[in-house]
């Protein structure tokens, strides 16, 4: 029996498991194979992999935060999106080889409403996750700046990845705005950590929040209230779980499902 995981830590809180079981039961692999989520701490994360793919049990694993860039270091294999990106959020086992891809990319333009190609986008952050959004936008032909707290960092993922490092962005210049950063996940106050304001949304913009929570995020509730277009981090998490999932079985899954697991 195929078994795949999500890899994270802390990892107790990710819906993952919930939403790619939900996706193998529509297909009809329930019985077949099974995911399960992993905490492995940083110290432990390159030998709890090695081992995963030699044992031949695992297919797969989903990778989350802080393992992405380990888990691209490690692969035997790399996807062009996963090297060019510097990051991978899922590997696969295949004669106790590691290939590794980034879904991430890919899901963030499925989630999106359209192309923002040749538009303005401003991404906030510089971690894995925004890499992976900077490097698919960019590829995407849209005109990306970034923002991160840390500006020399933000300077340099920029300048890797084919967009512009900005230090003082206006929210209203910009057809779509990315919230890459884990603000507001603990609950702290969005608008004093982020380059925004709860009245700095304009009507016809789109802004996606990776992080999710039980309720709107308050960057999207301000953006809603603004008429913008809206898009949480629960759909992003269902487009690249599936993206990989169509990686480890080779069969098209629910989305439906997945969103139904995620939401519950």
């Amino acid at each position: 029996m195929p078994s795949l995981a999500v890899i994270g830590h802390p990892v107790a809180h990710s819906r993952s498991p919930d939403m790619q079981t939900a996706a193998l039961a529509e297909l009809g692999l329930a019985g077949e194979w099974t995911y399960g989520a992993l905490d492995v701490a940083p110290a432990d994360f390159e030998v709890t992999v090695a081992e995963l793919a030699a044992a031949g049990d695992y297919a797969g694993v989903n990778v989350t935060v802080p393992h992405k860039a380990a888990a691209l270091a490690m692969a035997d294999e790399k996807s062009p999106a996963a090297a060019a990106i510097g990051a991978a959020n899922t590997l696969s086992f295949r004669d106790g080889r590691i290939l590794a891809d980034n879904t991430d990319a890919g899901g963030l333009l499925a989630s999106l409403p359209r192309s923002f190609a040749g538009e303005p986008v401003l991404v906030l952050g510089a971690g894995g996750a925004a890499r992976a959004a900077i490097w698919a936008l960019v590829e995407d032909g849209a005109r990306v700046d970034v923002w991160n707290r840390t500006a020399a960092r933000g300077e340099a993922v920029a300048a890797e990845l084919g967009a512009r490092a900005v230090a003082g962005p206006d929210p209203a210049d910009y057809a779509l705005i990315v919230n890459t950063t884990a603000v507001g996940l603990a609950g702290e106050d969005t608008f004093e950590a982020l380059p925004l304001a709860p009245d700095s949304f304009t009507e016809g913009q789109t802004v996606l929040d990776m992080v999710y929570t039980e309720e709107p995020s308050a960057l999207l509730t301000a953006a809603a209230a603004a008429g913008a277009t809206v898009v949480d981090g629960l759909e992003m998490l269902v487009q690249q779980g599936a993206l990989s999932l169509r990686i480890w079985t080779g069969e098209e899954p629910s989305l439906e499902a997945m969103r139904t697991a995620v939401r519950r």
